[in-house]
């Protein structure tokens, strides 16, 4: 059985139209990848967890900032990896360069027995669409056009920082 995610894919409207919130991960492994690397922020389900309550806790962990509001379910994705990817989209406002990720343990260099600890994120951004079509990793775009189907700019923001 596949691994389940769940994330939030914030969004506000600006001067320039429709802006969407990604995150691009911490580790040595992206640090050189900025095209097709950035992400939903997103995080396996535990245990008996509802995939809403999920995607606000790793909204919390990979940001540091509570996704306060009604969530609106854009469905799923699957990712390359075989993985499933439950979203929701959020309007909110949220100040992108103040963000403080969690940190994750992970082996490397890779087989190496030595680990390192490194941010699960390494900087979140606000991106218009046609820039985010570009940075997203390509098996989550879709959620980019779900959203663009289903957002207004009338929807009314609930997190703000």
């Amino acid at each position: 059985m596949a691994n389940i995610s769940a994330g939030i894919l914030m969004y506000r409207y600006g001067a320039t139209g429709l802006s969407v919130l990604l995150v691009h991960p911490g580790g040595p492994y992206w640090r050189n990848r900025d095209l097709g690397a950035w992400s939903v922020p997103k995080g396996e389900l535990n245990k008996g967890e509802g995939a809403e309550a999920a995607a606000r806790r790793e909204f919390k962990e990979e940001l540091g900032i509570e996704a306060v509001g009604a969530l609106r379910l854009l469905g799923e994705i699957r990712q390359r990896s075989g993985k499933i990817v439950r979203a929701f989209a959020l309007n909110g406002d949220i100040e992108a360069s103040a963000i403080r990720s969690n940190t994750i343990v992970l082996e490397w260099p890779p087989r190496s027995g030595h680990t390192i600890r490194v941010p699960e994120i390494d900087r979140a951004a606000w991106l218009d669409l046609p820039l985010a079509r570009k940075k997203i990793l390509a098996s989550q775009e879709p959620l980019l056009d779900r959203l663009e189907s289903i957002a207004t700019p009338q929807s009314r923001s609930s997190c703000r920082t």
